[in-house]
């Protein structure tokens, strides 16, 4: 919708402290609403309001459709905290014109956990595992980072810290900060390698990593050991995957097409690589797409799309990316259906380690330009008793970006 519209929707962020807690004008809004939308909870903290209550649409996906359906009428939708801050606000800014809405914040958990802690919001991470996958935190263990993390449930600190256990960080410190800013606020104290407290569903963790001499190093820039990955012996390795990656250039909420996925080392790394960065891999073997799948799982990814199809075909339909990585099936079919996909400013990166893969790359190449590099990777092994260089094939890497 465009054009000038009187805000009709008021977006309110409400905490522990219901309706005292809002400022006055807010309060003012808040109780002349003739709808007010929210959950359980909201609708608890604001009783004191005589207004229609509507609870969130089942499913989520259905809440523009509500909203639009009271545009006319004065509407509060309630949220907790910062509307906009991993809230119902952001999505609903999405669908309806600015100008429709009025957002009134409050002090978010995050705000109120650094508070507690007396941490910095500057030095640490905010995330969300809030009616998403747990495992996404994975990717942001890291030594000595600071974590505040918004929870789905009573269950979710716990398994946080099997996750923490497990990478060698059993000793990071891990505070449970219940229903803040109210009369029932409440906090439990452990390591990781010990939790056992039962807490209340409305919780937000604080974590501080703590990294055992033998602990997993996972950095998020790229180039992961290769034997952190479940493969068949087929993969990018890990001196060619950190150059191929440093073309494909991860971004914040880029989406990448890999063609040829394999176990999804380049998928897994570049979703790794940038905040809320996406990916489809596309392979049509099933053994392959469940290695993937599982690497995604354990290294923090796993909202990694895997699609079972062979190329170019397999890409019809499929929303356009951001950047193109062919590691398996390149044929100039292919390229065509990938180039014609991308972009402007996306980029493109082929690596071939066959005479037949590479005599298309360097046609591809002389018709398109681009960047032609030969990699050759040595690694040290034992010879005897002795040590000497093992080549790894070399592989021929052509990359260009879309003007």
């Amino acid at each position: 919708m465009t054009g000038n519209v009187d805000p009709w929707l008021h977006i309110v962020g409400i905490g522990e402290d219901g309706m005292a807690g809002l400022l006055p004008a807010t309060r003012a809004i808040v109780e002349a609403a003739e709808v007010i939308v929210g959950g359980e909870r909201h609708h608890q903290l604001s009783e004191s309001v005589t207004a229609e209550r509507i609870a969130w649409p089942s499913p989520f996906d259905a809440l523009t459709d509500l909203l639009t359906g009271l545009r006319g009428r004065r509407v509060v939708v309630l949220a907790t905290g910062d509307p906009l801050w991993f809230s119902v606000g952001a999505r609903i800014g999405r669908s309806l014109a600015p100008s429709e809405i009025v957002y009134h914040p409050q002090l978010s958990a995050f705000q109120l956990a650094a508070a507690r802690m007396g941490w910095s919001m500057a030095d640490l991470e905010t995330l969300t595992v809030h009616g998403r996958p747990v495992e996404q935190m994975i990717a942001f263990i890291q030594p000595d980072a600071r974590l505040l993390i918004l929870t789905t449930g009573a269950e979710t600190p716990g398994q946080i810290a099997k996750f923490l256990t497990e990478r060698g960080f059993g000793q990071s410190r891990m505070t449970v900060l219940a229903n803040m800013g109210g009369a029932e606020e409440a906090r439990f104290d452990g390591l990781a390698e010990s939790w056992a407290h039962v807490v209340p569903p409305f919780n937000t963790l604080a974590v501080e990593c703590v990294a055992a001499p033998e602990a997993a190093l996972l950095p998020r820039v790229p180039g992961l050991a290769d034997d952190l990955f479940q493969h068949d012996g087929t993969m990018t390795k890990r001196e060619v995957r950190a150059a191929t990656l440093a073309k494909l250039m991860p971004m914040r909420g880029a989406l990448l097409w890999d063609i040829g996925t394999g176990c999804g080392s380049v998928a897994v790394e570049w979703m790794r690589g940038a905040r809320y960065a996406r990916a489809i891999g596309i392979e049509p073997r099933a053994d392959r797409r469940a290695m993937a799948a599982a690497n995604a799982l354990a290294l923090g990814v796993p909202r990694l799309e895997l699609i079972e199809g062979r190329v170019p075909e397999a890409l019809t339909g499929l929303e356009a990316p951001d950047a193109v990585f062919i590691g398996g099936g390149l044929s100039e079919a292919v390229f065509e259906a990938a180039w014609g996909a991308l972009r402007p400013l996306g980029r493109l990166v082929c690596n071939a380690v066959t005479l037949e893969s590479e005599a298309v790359l360097v046609a591809l190449y002389k018709q398109h330009g681009g960047e032609l590099v030969k990699l050759q990777v040595n690694r040290a092994e034992p010879v005897g008793g002795l040590t000497g260089w093992r080549p790894l094939m070399p592989v021929t890497q052509w990359s260009l970006v879309k003007r």
